[in-house]
């Protein structure tokens, strides 16, 4: 990689050119300030899954499907309620800032009810969706408890693993009705 001092510069081998971003006036400084920042972001991203996840039910003919889509959703809720404890204990207030990243997973999820027809296959795409979001969740609560134990904060550390091993669950639980019925269901309409 080629360095160019007075632009600040990089070419890649492929010939591609990439500056260093200038950050924003309000951008993070601190650790603190990244963690509360990714709290109001997977604030913003619950809050709006409690809109997506009955859209999904509804759309959803596996009943397997639906039970999990719905004690995820009681679920979710409470991650809400666990996550205005830790803005708390952070001394802020719970605050959402729009999540790009999930506001782009629901609008793929609501791509894939389009592009479907009800039954299987459209189970199928459902459950591809919801794990998606399940693994964004998982990153993104895996890396707010890594912060807040380097920060010191062992009791908003321990809300958020809660809430990082439902999200797990909820993974590991779509999987099955993926694995035990919808996938081979949707590939037999093949």
């Amino acid at each position: 990689m080629k360095t160019t001092d007075s632009k600040k510069e990089t070419t890649s081998k492929t010939g591609v050119k990439a500056g260093v971003t200038k950050p924003k006036s309000d951008a993070a400084s601190g650790l603190t300030e990244l963690f509360e920042d990714g709290l109001k972001d997977i604030y913003w991203a619950e809050k709006a899954l409690t809109k997506a996840l009955p859209k999904m039910a509804i759309n959803a003919t596996s009943k397997e499907l639906v039970e999990a889509l719905n004690k995820h959703l009681t679920e979710t809720e409470g991650q809400i309620s666990r996550l205005e404890q830790v803005f708390e204990l952070a001394g802020q207030k719970a605050t959402a800032k729009k999540c790009d990243a999930m506001a782009g997973l629901i609008e793929e999820g609501d791509g894939i009810l389009e592009e479907t027809e009800i039954g299987v296959v459209r189970d199928a795409g459902i459950i591809a969706a919801c794990q998606k979001i399940e693994h964004y969740e998982i990153a993104t609560y895996g890396t707010l408890r890594q912060f807040a134990e380097t920060l010191g904060m062992s009791e908003a550390a321990s809300l958020l693993e809660q809430t990082l091993e439902e999200e797990k669950g909820a993974d590991v639980a779509l999987t099955i009705v993926a694995v035990n019925a919808v996938n081979l269901e949707a590939a037999e309409a093949d």
